[in-house]
């Protein structure tokens, strides 16, 4: 199978679900991004062992992959809070 850069959205993907499953428990939500970017990269280096098409080729790289998709996948979070904000809530 070759994922492509599909391999790196899934790790995104699946750092979101994470980030959401912590946002409820009583973990403080200043540590979802870390917690998003450390299984970005264990997710990073899993794939680069997994997918023949990862865009990574050694451990360091891979893990900074994933660690960029984890962090992203905070950034999505937040993109969409933002976008869902009504017109009051953003101009006082």
């Amino acid at each position: 199978m070759d994922f492509g850069i599909a391999g790196v959205a899934v790790i995104t993907v699946i750092a979101y679900l994470v980030g959401l499953a912590v946002k409820a428990t009583a973990i403080p939500n200043r540590w979802i991004p870390v917690i998003c970017a450390a299984v970005g990269g264990a997710l990073g280096v899993t794939g680069m062992f997994t997918m023949a098409s990862f865009p990574a080729t050694d451990v360091l790289s891979a893990m900074a992959v994933g660690i960029v998709s984890g962090l992203a996948a905070t950034g999505l979070d937040q993109t969409m809070k933002q976008m869902t904000q009504s017109e009051s809530e953003t101009h006082g």
